[in-house]
């Protein structure tokens, strides 16, 4: 039997902050006891951490992020050895990735292929979302069989005519399935028909630069499309989560809903609180490191954003990791903003950038650890395996010095990128030491884990229903 003791440390969970000692048998958390007790004082291990000025937090739960996506005739530049590994050195020890079904295929065989790209390289466990983008009464009979074996949500989009996009009747039918089936639906809510428009009547009027993907892809159209998802799923009688919420009138959307009692959800990322349409307007082509969609917003977004975040109308901040490089990707978009491949990296800097938020005051040690680790974890079906300190629970733990100052850089990070959103951004807080399953990933600042470490997790359905 392996042993790991961390000791000294403050744990801090969703719902504690606690100094205590950490006991880890065989790859999860065995006991916890109050530091400098006699309890504690009686483990013995190999190996004992020291995490005296730290905290000891679980490792992040990252429920959005696209490996290795085809988009726009490229693909995403992480891999998932690349990939899980800045995650790793971010202190996210699971991701849940999107297997992408395409036109013409089956569920099968999309999920197939992303078992196929990921499994011996991951570098921490990781677990898939469906891309639902053709729904017949194949695919309707193939999300049930997915559901029990472990792939418990399904994404739609209301965006992307011609690749990802459904219509409102196949919106009902995938909601009324998962209604039956117990599966979760996510939703990409923005009105992708009329953006379309948008988009040919600007380019027509010689409105080509990265800003103006932030112009045509209107709020209003985020909320719209949000509200609509919101009634779809009332009819079907089904839980809604929606992704990547950026604007300030779809957070009033979700929070009406839920203020009915509905089983709406919403999840916001971190470059919707820390960047803006200021970044999609950089001189030059620069801006075009910032085209993702939902797009950024005005900066006068991010105080509502924040405030969902406190209030519980927002419950989840991930990434929607999916990098593309400035030179060769993103540069296809020069002359034509619609061509610049969607998505921005992020899955190395969410944990140290939601501290930040902690440092800033715009949330509790504990709401950080909520919004990032145990809701994304029960949201999905994982917890109390992943995103909490419990006996039970997998080891996966980070040691964090709350003390430490880095500036970002993609001179430094760890992801396949040649940029980074957030260059130059100063930062007080920093993953010190990872452990997945108990194993050593990062060790005081230097890799040590290894491809293959990183395991497939089935998952049951939503814990985090009314």
């Amino acid at each position: 039997m392996s042993r790991t003791v961390i000791r000294g440390g403050l744990v801090i969970t969703a719902s504690d902050e606690i100094h205590a000692d950490v006991l880890i048998e065989d790859g999860r958390i065995a006991a916890l006891a109050a530091s400098g007790t006699p309890a504690a004082e009686a483990w013995t291990a190999e190996k004992v951490i020291d995490a005296t000025g730290k905290y000891v937090i679980p490792g992040g739960v990252d429920a959005h992020t696209h490996m290795e996506l085809p988009f726009g005739g490229t693909f995403a530049s992480d891999t998932f050895e690349t990939g899980t590994r800045a995650a790793a050195w971010g202190g996210t020890t699971t991701i849940v990735d999107f297997a992408v079904q395409s036109v013409g295929h089956t569920l099968r065989e999309g999920l197939d292929a992303w078992h196929a790209k990921a499994e011996g390289n991951c570098a921490i466990d990781y677990a898939f979302h469906m891309i639902v983008s053709d729904v017949n009464q194949e695919t309707l009979k193939e999300m049930d069989l997915l559901v029990e074996e472990g792939v418990t949500s399904f994404k739609q989009f209301m965006a992307y005519p011609g690749v990802f996009y459904s219509d409102d009747g196949q919106i009902l039918r995938a909601m009324q399935r998962s209604a039956e089936n117990g599966g979760l639906i996510m939703m990409h809510a923005e009105n992708g028909i009329a953006i379309d428009v948008l988009v040919e009547q600007a380019l027509a009027r010689g409105e080509t630069d990265p800003r103006y993907h932030g112009e045509v892809r209107k709020a209003l159209l985020e909320a719209e499309a949000t509200h609509r998802a919101i009634k779809l799923a009332q009819v079907a009688g089904a839980p809604l989560y929606v992704v990547h919420v950026s604007a300030m009138e779809a957070v009033a959307e979700l929070a009406r809903a839920r203020d009915e009692g509905l089983n709406v959800f919403g999840e916001t990322c971190p470059q919707y609180l820390f960047l803006s349409t200021d970044n999609l307007a950089e001189p030059g082509f620069e801006g075009s490191k910032y085209v993702c969609s939902t797009p950024l917003r005005p900066r006068e977004h991010q105080a509502k954003l924040w405030q969902g975040l406190r209030t519980n109308d927002l419950q989840v901040v991930s990434t929607d990791h999916c990098p593309f490089c400035f030179v060769g990707q993103k540069e296809l978009g020069r002359g034509d903003f619609s061509k610049i491949p969607n998505g921005l990296p992020g899955v190395e800097n969410r944990m140290d950038l939601l501290h930040q938020a902690v440092v800033d005051g715009h949330i509790s040690r504990r709401r950080w650890i909520e919004v990032a680790c145990a809701t994304p974890a029960r949201m999905f079906g994982m917890y109390p395996k992943k995103g909490t300190i419990t006996p039970g629970a997998d080891a996966d733990v980070v040691i964090y010095d709350p003390h430490a100052e880095q500036t970002v850089s993609a001179e430094t990070h760890h992801m396949n990128v040649d940029y980074s959103a957030y260059e130059g951004k100063r930062i007080t807080g920093r993953v010190e030491t990872v452990l997945s399953r108990g194993e050593p990933v990062i060790t005081e600042r230097e890799y040590t884990g290894r491809a293959g470490h990183g395991v497939y997790t089935p998952r049951s359905t939503c814990q985090y229903l009314n």
